[in-house]
């Protein structure tokens, strides 16, 4: 008994530091950009950098407003045309699809996951940029495609957790199923869908070589879908290496690096928090 509760307390004791290491490593990458990012930050404020539309590093100007802004862009595109879609795709696999055929769809949806980013961007270029060009319009068509399996095993995650009672019962008392959908369904399941579209966003945030193939890397606010876009991502896989002769490009580099890091890692911790919350609920 002893030996159990002693290899009990090691096991623990090992999660413990595992769980540690981890969050130690996230801390490490935040402190590591800030410190490589503090040059700019003396000789620049933090309004200017983030709000300035002015990129000219020969001249000392680093104004980040127009890739925050390409970036915000292709990602709020990405996120309206995939959440409709994928919201549905989850509703028919979950309530309506023949088990045959959802047992053979699910593998396919995760097989598209772990297609390469750079196969997206390819097929972006060749069948995507003919039509709309190179826009913000085709980077968030290419990320919405992107994000697809990611929403729908998240939505159908979410889905089960409505307890097939309120279905049966809401089909009991006379509504029919698109109404049980949408009045059960659909309805216990708001916090998951926001958890599950968060989670995409940050997920989107995050790509890179996709969209430097289709976006058209314009460094100027969009005023249309059909403008040319530069997002943070596409910014840092560009030029980093390439020019770090010029004085504080380097810390300019690392401070939209760590600014893409601060947004991310905001919006995880905001669709963990409500994950979390939707299980208490229901357990």
């Amino acid at each position: 008994m002893t030996w159990r509760r002693w290899k009990d307390k090691a096991s623990g004791g090992l999660f413990a530091l595992l769980t540690a290491v981890a969050v130690l490593i996230v801390v490490l990458i935040g402190g590591g950009l800030w410190w490589k990012a503090r040059p700019i930050t003396r000789t620049h404020s933090i309004g200017q950098l983030l709000f300035s539309s002015t990129w000219n590093p020969f001249d000392g100007r680093f104004g980040f407003w127009g890739y925050i802004a390409g970036s915000l862009t292709v990602t709020g595109l990405a996120i309206v045309i995939a959440l409709p879609v994928s919201v549905l795709a989850a509703v028919y696999l979950s309530e309506f699809a023949p088990v045959r055929l959802r047992k053979w769809l699910l593998p396919f949806i995760d097989l598209l996951s772990g297609i390469p980013p750079i196969i997206y961007g390819v097929w972006g270029v060749l069948t995507v940029v003919p039509v709309a060009g190179y826009t913000a319009l085709s980077g968030g068509v290419v990320l919405a495609v992107m994000i697809f399996p990611l929403l729908i095993s998240i939505l159908l995650d979410v889905f089960r957790t409505v307890p097939e009672g309120l279905k049966d019962a809401s089909l009991s008392l006379g509504a029919n199923d698109w109404e049980t959908v949408r009045k059960v369904l659909l309805a216990k399941s708001k916090s998951g869908i926001l958890a599950a579209t968060i989670l995409a966003v940050s997920r989107a945030l995050g790509e890179t070589i996709a969209v430097l193939m289709v976006c058209g890397n314009v460094a100027t606010p969009p005023h249309s879908l059909l403008d040319p876009v530069y997002p943070l991502p596409a910014l840092i896989a560009n030029n980093y290496g390439d020019m770090l002769s010029i004085p504080l490009y380097d810390s300019a580099l690392m401070l939209a690096a760590l600014v893409l890091f601060g947004i991310i890692f905001v919006f995880n911790a905001i669709s963990r928090l409500v994950l979390h919350r939707l299980e208490r609920r229901n357990y």
